[in-house]
């Protein structure tokens, strides 16, 4: 007869790690199967890990935790294949802990430490284990899973899927339909290593105990829907790129061509000189929102990070911190179930409740307009960025019109590429999609 635990959990990421974490504290017994050769091996992200959620389980994790560099100044910037009109912040308190929960990480060390946290915690992890199929009773509930090792079915009570964006056992247990291209980004990104001192020059740190987070938007994506980063680290960086699935596959984008373009910029060029690649990888990254939300929840299941699609595609970029709330928050379900010796859908629909009532649902809801906004709209990422450009440009040319001169043909060169009604149109459904809901 096949071995039997309370709970598996299929991922090893941020969302199933901190689900591991939370059961195992409460005494609940619980296998982690990792694909992988080990938690993070496969696990990519751009950088930036926000640490919210995981102050929670793990409140002095700043001083143990392998995070490289609080985010303590960002810049967003539209480049054109030339050029590049920025916006800087940079607040003094976020110098401070607990640095606005911003941190860089580099994920195969970072998720390497949070599986042991989880480990230390009770929870076993088995790592180069891939997780078939379902094992279902005489009813089709879910009892179990089935892994390609030698002891390979494992019964239990409950599974917890947190197995990525593509969550192909999401879609055997019948919680979510065909995926779409419009609902993926393709990421791609390099570690380039770098000197401390050279980051800090290059990028106005005053040590290592401070952080650049840049964005990018426009030519980096040949200016369709995605944009680019570059994130430090203690002594490498990571730069790189999202590019919607859907406007590659049109066009016929190669993304590391893309990436290999965006660092020959002018602008980039000088940030990343004389580094050292150190790894390349690739991902694909949820960008559904709240409308590519798979159910969540079935008789014995559950569906938490990625592979639900929580990610919040505005300009905050946000993941990591979702995924380990949604995983705190699927733990909990799975508690209460566990403690009424019932794990139907019924019983588990807590686990949506408690969705509702956090951030996780309340920041997709908030930009659920968003993704459909920035694909009927491709020319946000082309007309509009170039001309905002064009028209810096103009405006601190030095020659011989006059002021006034200079901003007459500004306005003329405005109205001439974006009409006042489109202009109107683009602003209201820009407020709608960020601010307004």
């Amino acid at each position: 007869m096949a071995e039997k635990v309370d709970v598996v959990v299929v991922g090893g990421g941020p969302a199933g790690i901190a689900c591991a974490y939370t059961l195992a504290k409460a005494g609940v017994e619980t296998i982690v199967f990792e694909r992988g050769g080990y938690p993070g091996s496969k696990n990519v992200m751009g950088g930036i890990l926000f640490t919210n959620a995981l102050a929670k389980l793990i409140p002095d994790f700043r001083e143990h935790a392998p995070v490289e560099r609080p985010v303590t100044k960002r810049k967003f910037l539209a480049i054109s294949e030339k050029d590049a009109l920025g916006v800087e912040t940079g607040f003094s308190d976020f110098s401070r802990p607990p640095h606005n929960n911003n941190f860089t990480v580099l994920r195969a060390r970072f998720d390497q430490w949070f599986a042991n946290q989880a480990e230390d915690a009770g929870a076993m992890i088995l790592s180069e284990t891939v997780v078939d199929d379902f094992i279902y009773d005489d009813n089709k509930k879910i009892i179990g899973v089935k892994t390609r090792r030698d002891d390979g079915d494992i019964l239990c009570n409950c599974v917890v899927l947190a197995d990525g964006v593509n969550s192909l056992l999401a879609k055997k247990a019948g919680l979510r339909s065909e995926f779409k291209p419009k609902d993926f980004v393709l990421g791609v990104k390099m570690v380039l290593g770098l000197p401390a001192e050279k980051i800090c020059e290059r990028f106005s740190l005053e040590s290592k105990n401070d952080g650049a987070a840049y964005e990018f938007f426009g030519a980096v994506t040949n200016n369709i829907l995605g944009s680019g980063f570059i994130y430090t680290n203690l002594e490498s960086v990571s730069i790189g790129l999202g590019v919607a699935l859907d406007g590659a596959c049109k066009l016929g984008l190669r993304p590391y061509e893309l990436l290999d373009k965006f660092m020959d910029h002018p602008y980039v060029r000088p940030l990343i000189k004389d580094s050292e690649p150190i790894e390349y990888s690739a991902h694909l990254l949820p960008e559904g929102g709240y409308h590519g939300m798979p159910h969540v929840f079935h008789d014995n299941v559950l569906v938490c990070g990625d592979a639900a699609s929580f990610v919040n595609t505005s300009i905050y970029h946000e993941g990591s911190n979702l995924a380990m709330e949604s995983g705190i928050l699927a733990a909990k379900a799975v508690m209460q179930a566990r403690g009424r010796g019932d794990f139907s859908a019924k019983s588990l629909m807590k686990y949506a409740e408690y969705l509702q009532e956090s951030i996780v649902i309340k920041d997709l809801k908030k930009y659920e307009r968003l993704p459909g906004f920035l694909h009927s709209s491709p020319h946000l990422f082309n007309n509009y960025l170039d001309l905002a450009i064009e028209l810096a440009k103009d405006y601190f040319i030095v020659d011989e019109l006059s002021k006034g001169e200079r901003q007459k043909l500004m306005f003329k060169k405005a109205w001439g590429r974006v009409s006042v009604m489109q202009l109107i149109g683009d602003a209201y459904k820009s407020f709608r999609s960020f601010i307004w809901n």
